[in-house]
């Protein structure tokens, strides 16, 4: 059974938070509030005792689909009651919203609670706290009184609609339609695909974020205007009235996350679907990469927590199983791999909760210097923490499975489900090949590198601080082999492949790879640091800050040191010349 990881979530946020702090908003570390204990202890409760038990039957029976509308199984109604009245919807909700104005850090501690108890029911929370970050920093004030506070409560849930048939990572290529008819009403035409939690009956109503195009706008991404689309239309009282043309065609069948209805959306089958304009005309795009952007770290957030899934599951089985009258956890071969998932599960949750932070410091930044710096860090860090984690998450489930062995293999297990439902994150809200891209052509690039250097200077001086603890010299001394790796490599993708797109392309991969790792590790190394200095208080565990040190050395050493030498090489390598044409490609 999952158990939330209450004492290293709480470690995370506290020794992350105290990374960025500056005299005029140290008040908003996300792990010095009181409350933080308080809150992931009983969020964790609910993960356990109410999601997790219907991860199983979610997965088995699957959303339902019939006549035009979507069920989920028994159970997932009254669970989601159960989310709702605990207030868990509001938590990084602003306060004049009804939210409770928690950090962004602390909400992504208790997603991943939710989403490693059942990552497909995860899900409708996830959406529905990217629409009202959406709305509450790009719609009107009108259409804020009339959802943003249901959303906030949890008495409504809403959904992202980008993606169409011929339109998936070329946006620009989106067909639905958007006509303005009088009082600011707009009557929407269209077909998208792929939307999830686009339609389910454990809400009242649905509140849809469409991206659409109006009348003679301008070709590709520059035409596009965001609209609010709900399901039930809304009365000037507040109260549910007819519903809108809104409805799901059908349900797509899928490798995992079963219980999270992937549904094809159909806006104006009868020409009476209505939205309301978000923003700008013509500036959806921008006001929509808002909620992506807050998506893509709760993304990054579920390799993190389906990681941390199928390692206490492993565990668990390590110390239980015996061949040859021993535990298989004494085995070196089985330690490897139970320290590799450890370690590749808290490196990820370090970075997830540290680019979730940079977020938060951002919007309590005093001045334009303090919120650039961290506005550029989130930016810089999202699509690693997006596709690192992920990956990280599809590779550590599947050791799972090795783990468990043929029973790994076997559905009963569960761990089998684990891989399932983890291989959909490095595919949706931006394809992790996409983020690499997005890394090495824009964010490397921007304000002409200066924030990256920043960074790098910063990983810097924290090797140089924490060699002077000889428990920590060779953790260190790996952490360079990577640190001096990303930088050389940073500075080639910089200049010397700048002047070819398709060098810096070939290598975004390999480079993102060793990049997460830098990251990581130096996240691993300040808490291992800040784990040492805790030995010598009674107040804290012993054994658990004696494993984080070991931990963080294990990281550098098996991980970022020898990683860093091969994925540099192959970001220097590039792939211009390993082209092949079609017929070529063929096996013959």
């Amino acid at each position: 059974m999952y158990s939330a990881p209450l004492l290293e979530q709480s470690f995370v946020l506290q020794t992350i938070g105290k990374l960025s702090q500056t005299p005029s908003c140290s008040a908003i570390d996300p792990g010095a509030d009181d409350i933080v204990e308080a809150v992931l202890s009983e969020a964790g409760r609910l993960a356990r005792e109410v999601f997790e038990p219907l991860c199983r039957r979610g997965d088995l029976e699957g959303a339902r689909w019939e006549n035009g509308s979507v069920s989920l199984p028994e159970g997932f109604l009254e669970a989601y009651q159960q989310y709702r009245d605990g207030g868990w919807a509001s938590l990084h909700a602003h306060p004049d919203h009804g939210g409770q104005g928690l950090s962004f850090a602390l909400s992504c501690a208790v997603q991943e609670q939710l989403t490693s108890a059942n990552m497909a029911f995860a899900l409708c929370m996830m959406l529905s706290q990217g629409a009202i970050h959406a709305l509450s920093n790009h719609a009107s004030s009108e259409l804020q009184l009339r959802y943003l506070g249901r959303l906030v409560s949890g008495e409504w849930t809403g959904t992202m609609n980008l993606t169409e048939p011929q339109a998936g990572t070329d946006v620009g290529a989106l067909r639905t339609q958007a006509v303005p008819e009088a009082a600011g009403r707009y009557r929407i035409s269209g077909e998208k695909i792929f939307i999830t939690w686009g339609d389910h009956d454990v809400a009242a109503n649905i509140v849809h974020l469409v991206l659409a195009r109006l009348p003679g706008a301008p070709a590709g991404t520059k035409g596009i205007s965001l609209f609010l689309v709900p399901k039930y239309l809304v009365n000037d009282d507040g109260t549910l009235g007819d519903k809108n043309d809104v409805s799901c065609r059908s349900l797509e069948r899928k490798l995992g996350i079963h219980a999270s209805p992937t549904c094809t959306m159909q806006f104006g089958a009868e020409g009476n679907c209505f939205g309301w304009l978000i923003g700008q005309e013509n500036k959806g795009l921008a006001a929509m990469f808002a909620m992506m952007n807050h998506a893509r770290i709760n993304v990054g957030l579920q390799g993190v927590a389906i990681a941390e899934r199928s390692y206490q599951r492993s565990v668990a089985y390590a110390f239980e199983r015996q061949q040859h009258g021993s535990l298989i956890a004494t085995f070196p071969d089985v330690r490897r791999m139970l320290m590799t998932m450890r370690a590749n599960t808290q490196a990820a949750r370090a970075l997830v909760y540290y680019t979730a932070s940079q977020v938060d410091w951002a919007a309590a930044a005093s001045g334009p210097e303090e919120r650039w710096h961290f506005n550029c860090r989130a930016d810089l860090l999202t699509p690693v923490a997006k596709s690192w984690a992920t990956d990280l998450g599809v590779a550590t489930t599947s050791i799972g499975i090795q783990v468990l062995g043929g029973l790994g293999y076997i559905e009963d297990s569960g761990a089998a489900q684990d891989f399932r439902d983890a291989r959909i994150a490095p595919i949706y809200e931006g394809t992790n090949g996409i983020q690499a891209i997005d890394l090495v052509t824009r964010k490397l690039d921007a304000d002409c590198g200066k924030h990256w250097g920043l960074l790098f200077a910063e990983i810097g001086e924290a090797l140089d601080h924490a060699e002077r603890d000889t428990a920590l010299q060779s953790t260190v001394a790996a952490l360079r082999t990577g640190h001096d790796a990303v930088v050389r490599s940073t500075l080639w993708l910089t200049n010397t492949a700048a002047i070819s797109p398709d060098l810096r392309q070939s290598a975004a991969a390999p480079y993102l790879q060793i990049f997460g790792n830098l990251i990581g590790g130096w996240l691993l190394l300040v808490q291992a640091e800040a784990a040492l200095g805790g030995l010598h208080s009674a107040d804290f565990d012993r054994e658990f800050l004696e494993a984080k040190v070991a931990t963080a050395k294990f990281f550098a050493e098996q991980i970022v040191a020898p990683q860093a030498a091969i994925s540099s090489a192959l970001v220097l390598a590039g792939s211009k010349d390993y082209r092949l044409s079609k017929e070529q490609m063929i096996s013959r």
